[in-house]
């Protein structure tokens, strides 16, 4: 069984001193690290090195559950696959060792909070969505014109015989917009006659 361990700090002017010392204690054989990397950012140089060298019996340290990630979610998607290709996962502040019984339930745990964690946003989301229609505010984009001007481009591509092109860029929009947007309205006149 080979023990390998993960640091990483956010910015150069971090130091990473009391992680490497920590993990070095724990009996890592193997440290790589990130410098300048946010936690938020799975896609990290060290990171994918190590996932990459990690084999069945193997373990992976971090000194706190924060260095391997900031998002609670991807956090425990990736030590789940790790588990799944055999690969032990210890935190050591948390004292968090999936190796052990107590370590695969806090792990568990933390899943279940970070699902909730999930479903509590999506539902927030949701209800604010819902009393910002009741207020009458739009969600989502702004529209790429108003109906007075879609009218007025109209009118210029059919009357004054302008290009979609040179009308798009009046207007400040990509041709292909215009013209979904004037087929939409033609398509709802259609429906309402």
């Amino acid at each position: 069984m080979r023990n390998f361990g993960y640091a990483r700090v956010s910015t150069t002017e971090q130091n990473m001193g009391l992680q490497i010392t920590a993990l070095n204690a724990a009996g890592c054989v193997t440290i790589l690290s990130d410098e300048g990397f946010s936690g938020a950012d799975f896609a990290r140089p060290g990171l994918t090195k190590m996932l990459r060298i990690l084999r069945r019996g193997d373990t992976l340290t971090v000194w706190r559950l924060d260095r391997l990630g900031r998002s609670l979610f991807e956090l425990l998607k990736l030590v789940r696959d790790l588990n799944e290709r055999g690969v032990e996962f210890r935190s050591l502040s948390e004292s968090l060792d999936t190796s052990t019984s107590a370590g695969r339930l806090l792990l568990h745990v933390l899943a279940s909070m970070a699902e909730f964690e999930r479903s509590l946003i999506s539902e927030r989301t949701r209800a604010g969505m819902a009393a910002a229609r009741a207020r009458g505010s739009r969600i989502g984009r702004r529209p790429a014109m108003t109906p007075e001007q879609l009218a007025d481009a109209k009118r210029a591509i059919e009357h004054d015989r302008r290009s979609v092109a040179e009308v798009a860029d009046k207007y400040k929009i990509h041709p292909r917009t215009l013209g979904r947007l004037l087929r939409e309205r033609s398509a709802a006149r259609v429906i309402s006659t």
